[in-house]
Order: C-alpha cells, then sequence, then structure tokens
C-alpha cells in the first residue's frame, strides 16, 4: 500500500503491501513509515496551537538584550583584555614581598636551605603584554608564589582583568589563561566526528545545537535579567528549543510529533515537581559565588525561579532522546507486525523503554555526582554525616534537580509508549482504488468459503 502522492510524512520509499517489505527499515531512527490525512490532521490540531502559543510566548518575552548595569569589579563581572606572557625568571619571593606564611608546623615550602636556617621561597615574576584595548603594549609585573597552582610560561595567552579605578601599576592583573585554540580545535574534532558518522543528520544535529545555544543566549538568558518569571521563560524557551532540535533532527513527520508530545507532558511535569519541591525544601538558589553575585547585581531576579529554570532545560536533552527512541521503538514494532495490538504494543515497547531508562538515570546521578565532587570531597574531609551532607542546601539543590529531572524522564517513557501505540494504531491510511478492488475480493471470497 503506497502512502498518497505529496504526503510529507513519507521520507523514504513507500512500503510494501505484504508485512515482509515492513522490515526495509530497521534502525529505531529510521524514516518514519507514512500515515494518513486525518492523522495528520489530528496531531496538527495539537501542534499548531502550541507553536503559536510559543512562537507568542518568544514574541511577548523578547528582551532585547542584555541589560545594563555598572561593572562590580568582582568575578565574571570583571572588565578583561587578551594578554601575552613576554618574559617568565626565578625570583626570592623575600624580595617581591610575596614570602609564603609558615605553616602550623613551621614549614613554609621553600627549595633551598639558607644559611640562617630559613628556607629560601623561589617564586616566579611573568612579565605580560597587553594585547588588546586602550592600553595594547602595555607591560605589567605578575608574581607567582610555589603555592598557587597556576604556572605561566614564555608565550602563553592569558586573560588579564583591567580595573580603571586602581592605582596605575595595580591596574591589570592576571586573571586566567587562554584557552581559545585547544577548546576551539575539540569543537572542530567533535563537529567533523559527528558529521562523518551521523552524515546528513549528524549536520542538522550541528546546525540544531547552534539555534539551541542561539535560544539560550539571545532569549533565555536576557530574558530572566530582564525580570522576567524564569520559569515562564525557561518553559518558552526550551519549547522552543525542543520543537526545532527534533523536527530538524528526525523530520517533520508523525513519529517525532509525538515525540514532542511526549517530551512537553514530560517537562510540564518536571516544572510542576520541580516548583513544588523547591518550595517545600526552602530552597534559594542563591548558594555559590555566581548566584551570589547575581543577585547582587540583579536583586529583581527570583533566585529558587531560576533553579527551577535550570531545572527544566537541562533535562531538555536528555528527553528528547528518550521520547524519540521510544516512539521509534513503537512505530518499527508496529511495521514489524502489523496485527499487534494497543495493548500489546505498549506492553512491547515499555519493555525496551525500561532498559533505556535504567541507564539514563544512572549517567544523570553520575553527571551531577561528577560536577559536584569537589564539594562532595570537602564534606569527605569534614567528615559530616550523611543526613548532614544531604541537608545542607548546596547538595539538597543538587537531589532536588537530579531527582526531579529523573522522574520526569522515568515518566516519559510510558507516556510517549501510550502516545505512540495509540496514533500508530489509530492510523487508516488512504487507500487507492486498486487497494480498495483488492480488500473488496477477499471479502467477497471470503464470504462464499463460509456459505
Amino acid at each position: 500500500m503506497t502512502s498518497p502522492p505529496g504526503n510529507p510524512d513519507d521520507h523514504g520509499p513507500a512500503h510494501g503491501a505484504t508485512p515482509a517489505h515492513s522490515h526495509s527499515h530497521t534502525h529505531s531512527h529510521g524514516p518514519a513509515a507514512p500515515v494518513s490525512n486525518h492523522l495528520r490532521k489530528v496531531i496538527a490540531a495539537v501542534l499548531i496551537p502550541f507553536t503559536v502559543a510559543v512562537a507568542i510566548g518568544l514574541a511577548v518575552l523578547w528582551p532585547g538584550g542584555v541589560p545594563g548595569h555598572e561593572r562590580s569589579g568582582v568575578g565574571f563581572d570583571r572588565q578583561t583584555e587578551s594578554g601575552r606572557v613576554v618574559k617568565v625568571e626565578t625570583v626570592d619571593c623575600a624580595e617581591v614581598n610575596a614570602q609564603q606564611q609558615p605553616s602550623p608546623d613551621g614549614a613554609t615550602g621553600g627549595s633551598e636551605q639558607a644559611p640562617d636556617g630559613q628556607r629560601q621561597q623561589n617564586c616566579k615574576r611573568a612579565t605580560v603584554e597587553v594585547t588588546s584595548g586602550k592600553d595594547k603594549g602595555r607591560t605589567f609585573t605578575e608574581i607567582i608564589r610555589p603555592d598557587e597552582t597556576r604556572r605561566l610560561r614564555q608565550g602563553q595567552g592569558v586573560v588579564v582583568a583591567y580595573a580603571p579605578d586602581a592605582p596605575r601599576e595595580l591596574q591589570y592583573s592576571v586573571t586566567d589563561v587562554d584557552r581559545g585554540f585547544p577548546l576551539t580545535l575539540l569543537a572542530a574534532i567533535f563537529a567533523v566526528a559527528v558529521v562523518v558518522v551521523g552524515r546528513m543528520r549528524g549536520l542538522m544535529a550541528l546546525i540544531a545545537l547552534a539555534i539551541s545555544f542561539a535560544v539560550l543566549s539571545f532569549f533565555i538568558l536576557p530574558a530572566i535579567l530582564h525580570g522576567s518569571n524564569p520559569l515562564v521563560v525557561a518553559v518558552v524557551g526550551a519549547s522552543a528549543i525542543m520543537l526545532i532540535a527534533l523536527y530538524m533532527c528526525h523530520g517533520l513527520n508523525a513519529r517525532t510529533s509525538v515525540a514532542v508530545l511526549g517530551t512537553l507532558v514530560s517537562l510540564l511535569l518536571i516544572g510542576l515537581l520541580g516548583s513544588l519541591f523547591i518550595g517545600w525544601a526552602s530552597l534559594t538558589g542563591n548558594t555559590s559565588d555566581e548566584t551570589g553575585l547575581i543577585h547582587g547585581l540583579y536583586p529583581g531576579i527570583d533566585m529558587s525561579g531560576l533553579l527551577l529554570a535550570g531545572i527544566v532545560i537541562g533535562s531538555l536533552g536528555v528527553l528528547d532522546d528518550v521520547t524519540i527512541t521510544q516512539t521509534s521503538a513503537v512505530w518499527e514494532l508496529k511495521q514489524a507486525d502489523p496485527s499487534m495490538t494497543v495493548r500489546q504494543l505498549y506492553r512491547a515497547g515499555l519493555r525496551i523503554g525500561r532498559d533505556h531508562i535504567a541507564s539514563v538515570v544512572n549517567t544523570l546521578v553520575l553527571a551531577y555526582a561528577g560536577a559536584a565532587l569537589p564539594l562532595l570531597l570537602l564534606f569527605s574531609i569534614a567528615q559530616s554525616g550523611v543526613g548532614a551532607v544531604a541537608n545542607s542546601e548546596i547538595v539538597a539543590e543538587e537531589i532536588v534537580r537530579t531527582l526531579v529531572g529523573s522522574i520526569g524522564l522515568v515518566a516519559s517513557v510510558p507516556v510517549t509508549t501510550i502516545l505512540a501505540a495509540l496514533v500508530v494504531s489509530a492510523d487508516r491510511p488512504a487507500v487507492s482504488a486498486a487497494g480498495r478492488t483488492e480488500r473488496a475480493t477477499s471479502r467477497r471470497g471470503t464470504r462464499r468459503r463460509k456459505r
């Protein structure tokens, strides 16, 4: 049975009428089978209003850029320029007033024994040239003590902080090293690997990734800074990212549309659970120097709402993968055995989803644990009990983030599976005249045999 001409869901060769041809696409992310005009109208009736609502939300909440503010000179809010280390030399720390303070046991950590019995500490004095801004070509010195973890070498690119109100000799200081080239190279290797393996689909995934970052940079972050409700901004922005990414990567078809619906339901559940438990656990969202600086610069931002927005956005990427996989699995099961009922499709799809969820939840927990590893080490050093560690806001915040996101992921499996099973089972593709004649002949033959 071939699909009608012009069917937008037909992204590959038409499937044959016999079950033997239904195995032509075995990869779970392969082309979707064509569906009927009636089913497309039903899906469009749900998704078009949703897409229009997202577009209206983007238009109403569009911030028009990041709001200006007077620089605080603290942390990431400092004015910075580019620099380059032109010379590094070893000096006595005492000569440059950078003597390391002795530890409680009297050790100072030096490398050479002085004649008077005191350890001589060797520091590094780096001469740094400013390579951007109004003071381009100006040089200053930076002292690196032996207890500092950062090391500078000649010819190394650095980021320098500029404090215009400080005395001239203290206006510039090294704040970080320039990692532009290795990060750019790594991103290029990633892009090449994605395109080589994924080909056109990989290229579309990269384009969708770039658009997602654009939505995040030009809409979500500025809108929150302008004082819009972080949860509303996150829902609108995440919905826009979801629509763009899923349809660009997987095609404009019924299979992707079902995945969009499953993702949307799961995001709503994550938003509701996150809002409930963030309020119940009295989480302020202000647990780090960065959040404290943001609150100081923009006191009108709801920091707990910002935490909830982060949970919604952070869960979206994994949700996309789970919902697309579940929808594709149900579609392939139906193609392999068209006689399967809704209940059979749901049970078979759920068995596939259980394996997926088991690995995804473990991945999420380990990812959050890895990101918070230095913090966990501090608690381990302090020999705090598990209860005390979990009760601290900075850890409780990560626990809520992890568990709420994981609940949404777990819920996405049955929700998406039942939606896919209902849609693919309710489909009544258009039948050609030859097909109708063949079915009528078959029914007449059956009636004759019964007589």
